[in-house]
């Protein structure tokens, strides 16, 4: 380990992961390192620059919450998180598309039955949505277990309101009713900020699970919304972006069909 110089660092330090007895936690970091040194001589990093750079990451951590990651927030706007998802969620033909998770799910969300107002107060024009989730083959699949959370009208989830503490607004666990369909009430989304990076496009986001079929996660885009095209976490997927019918009532009303893959094809 001695005459260790900026050209030979990175053999050094990939070398001192040769006692790893996890194969693929050793590609990982063996990739990571190189990949890591490269970018620090290619742009010839300085100590001031470098210390920016932990003091962005520790400020990072530092606002993560039980009820919002901002390494996730972080990971969305650089695209990694998209990244990710392209590589392990290629799409077969007729699957609806996956995108990214977003840093505002919570798992306390209550559970609702069919036709609930999941809004439950939270500020927007009233919408009415009607899904249904069925397998590649058309089978409607009942007993889905939906997750849903969403933005309301001034671009805020509960979890950012302080004053709503833990009371839950905009979020709600359903099941679909025995033809795979699910009716609820909410409000027209509007698209949230991200406090650094400008407006972010994403609208009513879905996690769908069913037995013997791979789980999805997506998000529902209101054609005309002026960010589509400026999405900072580029989420958006033209199969995503849905229109709003208003209806007799003079409500506007959301339908769409998920179609879920088989387990063990990727979705």
């Amino acid at each position: 380990m001695r005459n260790i110089d900026e050209h030979t660092i990175t053999e050094a330090v990939v070398r001192s992961f040769g006692r790893c007895d996890n194969p693929r936690l050793k590609e990982i970091l063996s990739s990571l390192v190189t990949h890591l040194h490269d970018f620090v001589r290619d742009v010839k990093l300085t100590e001031a620059e470098w210390m920016e750079g932990i003091r962005f990451l520790t400020a990072t951590g530092q606002k993560c919450t039980d009820t919002r990651q901002e390494f996730i927030l972080l990971s969305d706007t650089l695209g990694v998180s998209m990244l990710t998802v392209a590589l392990n969620h290629p799409c077969p033909e007729g699957v609806t598309e996956s995108t990214v998770f977003g840093p505002f799910y919570v798992d306390d969300a209550p559970t609702l039955p069919q036709g609930a107002d999941i809004a439950n107060g939270a500020p927007g024009e009233p919408l009415q949505v009607d899904v249904l989730v069925t397998s590649t083959s058309g089978t409607p699949l009942a007993n889905a277990d939906v997750r849903v959370w969403q933005a309301d009208e001034e671009g805020m989830y509960d979890v950012q309101r302080a004053e709503l503490g833990s009371e839950r607004r905009g979020r709600a666990k359903l099941r679909t009713d025995a033809e795979g369909r699910l009716r609820f009430r909410a409000v027209v989304p509007t698209a949230y900020p991200v406090p650094t990076d400008g407006p972010v496009g994403h609208m009513l986001v879905f996690m769908i699970k069913a037995p013997e079929h791979e789980t999805l996660i997506t998000h529902l885009f209101i054609d005309g919304d002026p960010y589509l095209d400026s999405d900072t976490v580029f989420g958006v997927r033209r199969s995503l972006v849905v229109n709003l019918e208003r209806g007799r009532d003079g409500a506007r009303h959301l339908r769409h069909t998920f179609v879920l893959a088989p387990s063990g094809e990727p979705s």
